[in-house]
């Protein structure tokens, strides 16, 4: 506080005080119209009311005010042009899109704060997939079997283990649909077989209402992995959201919605031949998901150019910019793109 030379409150600096506290007063009675950063430090202090829980992998406030005490799930789910329209893709927190033999694309499908009554069709697992899952503590896996050495790396990475040849139970076939594209399963019935005793995973991406650090506007995000899977994603600032299509043909579900998402995150990865071949031939691919590589976070008509970071397996997979700041996600759901190295980013504005 300032003071004269002979200890007394200036007018001015009496003026201050008598304001602030008015201020005090006014954002005790009414919390809710205090900028975020006073409502933090009140929180604090006991003068406002905590904010309300919020869903762990999207960063948005809990369904009903409570997070589910489950853990992840992860479903993997078919991309190929005979399994659409899917099912389910709509209700999760988080998807991955991993290239996996043929130049096709596969889906791992991560629920945890939202239900789906039926996610499909669901096809086989395959060696990116628990590389990718540690992140989330001990999800439950569903998946349509798989080859030997991709069951025991699922298994080795203590996912919680709920395939088809398992929880066979937990899956129907759609007769309507041709087969292998019509096996079906729905959220809560994998989270009962799992019989899980985990409660929620802890968050994998940070959070900000707001674009911070250096960025450019972007349309239009082409990510062109094969002629299947020849994936666009456009900025609709209608709908606050990217839409994605495979070329101008829109991606939409079985209610004929579009596929959307709050954040497309680009990880350009190394990928070589495995070993695992599928019965056509194909070798199955081998995604390297640690050490680092290029990155490019997509989020609010915006492009942020980056890099990710992922020390072991066991890490949470970090992104930051070029001068090492770590770059946050908008509240929502996230799409990652695991796509090769060798294939450029394409994006407009």
């Amino acid at each position: 506080m300032s003071l004269t030379r002979r200890g007394k409150v200036t007018a001015a600096a009496a003026t201050v005080v008598v304001l602030a506290l008015a201020a005090v007063g006014y954002f005790a009675i009414f919390p809710s119209r205090a900028p975020a950063f006073v409502q933090d430090a009140m929180s604090r202090v006991g003068l406002a009311e905590p904010p309300p829980p919020s869903c762990p992998l999207t960063g948005q406030p809990a369904p009903h005010g409570e997070v589910p005490a489950r853990p992840a799930l992860a479903i993997k789910v078919e991309n190929l042009p005979d399994a659409r329209p899917q099912a389910g893709l709509d209700r999760a927190d988080v998807v991955y899109e991993e290239p996996v033999e043929g130049g096709i694309t596969r889906f791992i499908v991560v629920y945890q704060c939202h239900d789906a009554a039926r996610v499909g069709p669901v096809r086989s697992g395959r060696t990116t997939d628990p590389k990718v899952l540690v992140q989330f503590g001990r999800p439950v896996m569903g998946y349509a079997g798989g080859q030997a050495p991709v069951v025991r790396a699922i298994d080795r990475a203590g996912l919680i283990d709920e395939n088809y040849n398992i929880a066979i139970s937990a899956y129907t076939r759609d007769d309507t649909r041709p087969a292998p594209h019509n096996l079906y399963t729905s959220t809560r019935s994998l989270w009962k077989a799992a019989k899980a005793t985990e409660g929620a995973p802890h968050p994998v991406f940070s959070y900000d209402p707001e674009v911070a650090g250096p960025s450019r506007k972007a349309r239009t995000v082409h990510l062109p992995f094969s002629s299947y899977s020849d994936v666009y994603w456009t900025w609709s600032r209608r709908e606050g959201a990217w839409l994605r299509s495979h070329g101008t043909v829109p991606h939409v579900l079985e209610d004929g919605t579009q596929v959307r998402a709050a954040n497309v995150v680009v990880m350009q990865v190394q990928v070589r031949t495995g070993p695992i071949v599928d019965a056509a031939g194909n070798h199955s691919p081998e995604v390297e998901l640690t050490g680092s590589g290029k990155a490019y976070v997509f989020r609010d008509g915006r492009m942020i150019v980056g890099r990710w970071e992922r020390a072991r397996l066991k890490d949470v997979t970090t992104f930051v910019t070029k001068a090492g700041t770590e770059i946050a996600l908008a509240p929502g759901v996230t799409w990652v793109e695991l796509l090769p190295s060798t294939i450029g980013v394409q994006a407009q504005r």
